[in-house]
């Protein structure tokens, strides 16, 4: 399996999360992917990976937005003939003691969301204004796309190769953290089947937030022209059905 982690002034964290996420799960390769971090994270990484073989980094020329970078790592992992592909962040949020059981979750779906906002998950060291903003931009994506997803912001998620390869991420187009929602909610309207998993998200030991206004304002237009494009479906096509359990979903297409 191959955890992809993409990375932009991360220097200080990122030996610690390789360092965690090799210990969880010995078996696993990481995909640096950096953005020409100024900080010298892509050189950082290039000396671990001289000294570790389940340690990769894929330069890219510059600052280009989390999705691009998600795309670029994610066909690296599929052409590299990996059966497993992993997300998470670089910052220490995304604990690494979760992600054996977004993986375990694996034998009975095809993708696992890692979740703060389902029983059992929690964020940790969270001012109170960003735990109201992610609650309610998840309650708007869920009503705006009649997605029954609890988490489909965060970036903690795993994925069978044949899922990975059915989503067409040629047509992703986000740049920010709106990517995470064009993922789900096209797994979503695949008919694939769709897992949400507890995990606890911390607030990040090191460096800053990429979050800003444009990428809320990315996030706000998408999903309102994907909600306006919902309103007329494809003849056959079938609706997601409201309210269900976030847990284990799996829409019906028609053969």
């Amino acid at each position: 399996m191959c955890v992809c982690i993409p990375t932009y002034q991360e220097r200080e964290s990122l030996p610690r999360t390789l360092s965690a996420v090799l210990a969880a799960v010995p078996e696993a390769h990481v995909l640096v992917i950096d953005d020409a971090s100024p900080d010298g994270t892509g050189a950082l990484a290039d000396r671990i990976a001289a000294t570790d073989p389940r340690v990769h980094v894929l330069h890219r020329p510059g600052k280009a937005g989390l999705g691009p970078a998600y795309v670029q790592g994610f066909r690296w992992a599929l052409d590299a003939g990996y059966e497993v592909v992993a997300q998470m962040d670089a910052d220490g949020s995304h604990r690494a003691e979760d992600l054996p059981g977004l993986l375990a979750r694996l034998a009975t779906a095809d993708v696992v969301l890692g979740s703060r906002w389902v029983p059992g998950g929690s964020v940790r060291d969270w001012p109170r204004r960003r735990e109201v903003l992610s609650r309610t931009a998840n309650r708007y994506v869920q009503v705006a796309l009649g997605l029954p997803i609890g988490d489909a912001t965060g970036g903690f998620r795993a994925f069978r190769r044949q899922a990975l390869q059915s989503l067409d991420l040629g047509s992703v187009q986000s740049q920010g953290y709106c990517f995470q929602i064009d993922v789900a909610r096209q797994a979503w309207s695949r008919g694939l089947r769709v897992a949400e998993v507890p995990i606890v998200f911390a607030d990040r030991e090191f460096g800053q937030s990429k979050m800003n206004g444009r990428i809320i304002r990315e996030a706000l237009f998408r999903v309102g022209a994907w909600s306006l494009a919902s309103l007329r479906p494809a003849r056959g096509e079938a609706r997601p059905v409201r309210g269900r359990s976030p847990v284990l979903l799996r829409r019906r297409v028609p053969a």
